[in-house]
């Protein structure tokens, strides 16, 4: 941004008209909040199609960037017409729904490099303006998808509540294979490498969160009620995934004891996934807060989502937050990892077995494998697979060679 901003390709402003003015493709890309009955807010979106209807004066090509329900399209197009109207004047326009497919953390890398592009056009003038936009990121192949605006609309998020069905799949699968003694881990590479299923999110873990699968699925099953269906199956992944959530907690009482007041527990991760900041509808709150309630206190550690705790949990005695994973450890009973960062993927578990009092690992994104950690003196829970106890370390096997002939 630093780089285009001074090369003079790129600029910002807060005054409407010049942002009209400036291109011939306008994108509205703002906040769709999730309303009290779980539909998304479009009141944003309207209105910047309506300062675009009082300003435009040429042709162009409004583009909703922002996630919106099925039908927006149709309510932008409408309201630009009537800001024309009262303006009194004739200016040809189009809208396109250009659903964003971005993964949060790796944005910039999947706009550079999408693997599709959706675009909901309703003119051939439109189309051909946008298949431009994009051809500089689409040399390699072909990768836009053309379709009606509707169901571009719908594409959005038919396809997140799919890969949030396919995490709270595996999480319940995860709480049979508890029962019967099974790895669900073994599973996932079971069922994986099928292609009709295919290896991605399978991982079963301490449920999903952030900015968009919640709104988005909430969102669907609004949708669907507004036209009288009962979306049972997505509805059955929010309802799995609120319960997963408290599937750590859980493992803390089973590891040590039905009362948590007084005990101290490290939980490495806060953010809902790596790679960024984001702890909205983080499992990570859900666990911290069910600990404070129990009065346990909480020594925690994330390595960039620190302010934001910092500001959730602003004086809160019970919550401390740790310069870094292992001091978050020092004198604590147990260590939970929320958040698969890379940092925690290989800790010197003897390290961990010395700093922590009752030496119980709650691996939350089953990162670890149990035998190791029982290696190091440590007692280890995680999701789907079965709890091993601590282990003194064996010593290696000795060599034996065959008699010389």
């Amino acid at each position: 941004m630093q780089r285009n901003a001074a090369a003079g390709r790129l600029s910002f402003s807060t005054d409407s008209g010049q942002a009209v003015a400036h291109g011939t493709i306008l994108f509205i890309a703002v906040g769709t909040p999730a309303g009290e009955d779980g539909s998304a807010d479009v009141r944003h979106v309207m209105a910047v199609a309506r300062s675009i209807g009082r300003e435009m004066a040429e042709y162009k090509v409004v583009v909703n960037k922002s996630t919106v329900p099925v039908g927006t399209a149709d309510a932008v197009h409408a309201v630009l017409r009537e800001a024309l109207q009262e303006r009194g004047v004739i200016v040809p326009f189009s809208v396109v729904s250009n659903p964003e497919f971005l993964k949060e953390g790796a944005a910039i890398a999947d706009f550079m490099r999408p693997d599709r592009v959706v675009l909901g056009c309703s003119s051939d003038q439109a189309e051909f303006i946008m298949r431009g936009l994009y051809a500089p990121f689409l040399r390699n192949r072909e990768r836009i998808q053309v379709m009606d605006v509707r169901s571009a609309e719908l594409t959005k998020y038919v396809a997140n509540a799919m890969l949030a069905q396919r995490i709270s799949f595996m999480n319940e699968m995860a709480g049979l294979a508890e029962r019967l003694g099974a790895d669900i881990e073994k599973v996932r590479i079971g069922i994986g490498s099928d292609e009709r299923i295919g290896p991605h999110f399978l991982y079963a873990g301490c449920g999903w969160g952030g900015s968009c699968f919640p709104k988005d699925v909430r969102a669907l099953v609004s949708m669907g009620q507004d036209q009288g269906l009962e979306m049972g199956m997505v509805r059955a992944s929010m309802q799995v995934n609120e319960r997963q959530k408290h599937r750590l907690m859980e493992m803390l009482h089973e590891a040590l004891g039905p009362t948590l007041k007084g005990r101290t527990v490290a939980v490495w991760g806060l953010a809902f996934k790596p790679e960024t900041d984001d702890m909205r509808e983080a499992p990570s709150r859900v666990l911290i807060d069910a600990l404070v309630a129990e009065g346990a206190t909480v020594q925690a550690y994330d390595p960039v989502a620190h302010e934001n705790a910092a500001r959730l949990w602003q004086g809160e005695p019970l919550v401390q937050l740790a310069p870094s994973a292992m001091h978050a450890c020092d004198g604590a009973d147990a260590l939970v990892v929320v958040t698969e960062w890379r940092e925690f993927r290989s800790p010197v578990f003897e390290e961990l077995a010395q700093r922590l009092t009752e030496r119980v690992v709650i691996d939350g994104r089953n990162l670890y494998r149990g035998e190791e950690l029982a290696a190091a003196g440590l007692r280890h829970w995680s999701i789907g697979r079965p709890a091993v106890a601590a282990a003194a370390p064996k010593a290696p096997a000795a060599l034996s060679w065959p008699a010389a002939a």
